[in-house]
């Protein structure tokens, strides 16, 4: 099987949030079909949307290399914020949460479909993706917006 890299972003407002992350980038790293190359510093950020009143976030981001489709990906990524105490059916449209871990890159891929859309669809707006993924992946490539990670943020400011 082809190992595709990709670019997972992490985030926490809930709890122990340094110590959910690490959980998380752990219990990726012992699953098949999964190496968790390199990880960004993790940021403090304000929250973006949802309740005024929530707690800030902690975020990251990971390269990691890949021998599971998208859709497989995606499934293991919600299998680890299940474990780390996230349940999606209960929350707020972008409220406080124990572990959210989104896939913002999958190799070149472009992917629309209802559960899942590569590149993640506001990476390229929101800082708090930008920042840590600029950290570990700073010439990577958006696919649709064909400018690299630098680039990006660079609009930002």
């Amino acid at each position: 099987m082809e190992t595709i890299t990709a670019y997972i972003g992490l985030g926490a407002n809930v709890g122990e949030t340094a110590d959910t992350l690490r959980r998380a980038l752990e219990m990726l790293s012992t699953r098949d079909g999964i190496q968790v190359w390199r990880i960004s510093q993790f940021i403090k950020t304000q929250p973006v949307g949802g309740p005024e009143d929530q707690p800030p976030y902690l975020n990251a981001a990971a390269e990691i290399h890949t021998t599971l489709s998208p859709e497989e990906l995606l499934a293991v990524l919600h299998e680890v914020e299940s474990a780390l105490g996230r349940d999606r059916s209960r929350e707020l449209r972008w409220g406080p949460r124990t572990c959210d871990l989104d896939i913002l890159l999958y190799g070149p891929e472009i992917i629309d479909q209802t559960n899942l859309t590569i590149p993640h669809p506001r990476m390229h707006e929101r800082r708090f993706v930008l920042e840590p993924l600029a950290q570990i992946a700073p010439n990577a490539k958006h696919p649709t917006r064909e400018k690299t990670i630098t680039e990006l943020l660079s609009e930002l400011r």
